[in-house]
């Protein structure tokens, strides 16, 4: 049977965190991710839902050429503190970005596509082409 042994003392990283904050707060990891996104589809239009909380709508950047949609955006975060007796100043900063890009169906009119930002979802309808949306059912008199 084998033992499990748990060694209480702190790590070589941990003792250095501690040191270096003055204050309660865990140092950034860097995670290399893309927002989930939802894609919605009824007669008339595509919706898309992007994840992106804790941006703001001049973060983003939309553009579509050639019929590729690319979604961006970038953030920056920078802060500065120093003690009071001015013997050390610490800045740090962060930042973030991402790119997702999707191809179009031909049935989409990029010329009228919308977005929006509320909440942490970014929003974008897709309105399909008026000769893609379903038409009604003509009746044909016979003559």
């Amino acid at each position: 049977m084998a033992t499990l042994v748990r060694s209480f003392a702190p790590t070589f990283p941990s003792v250095l965190q501690n040191f270096f904050n003055d204050f309660e707060r865990v140092a950034p990891t860097h995670q290399h991710s893309f927002p989930a996104v939802n894609v919605l589809e009824d007669e008339n239009e595509f919706k898309l839902e992007l994840a992106a909380p804790g941006l703001k709508k001049e973060d983003f950047k939309i553009n579509i050429h050639e019929n590729v949609l690319t979604i961006s955006a970038e953030q920056k975060t920078e802060s500065e503190e120093s003690k009071d007796n001015g013997k050390y100043t610490r800045k740090e900063f962060n930042y973030s970005s991402f790119k997702r890009s999707f191809t179009l169906p031909k049935t989409v009119d990029g010329d009228k596509i919308v977005a929006s930002y509320n909440e942490g979802v970014l929003g974008l309808s897709l309105p399909k082409k008026e000769e893609a949306k379903p038409k009604e059912p003509r009746l044909i008199e016979i003559a």
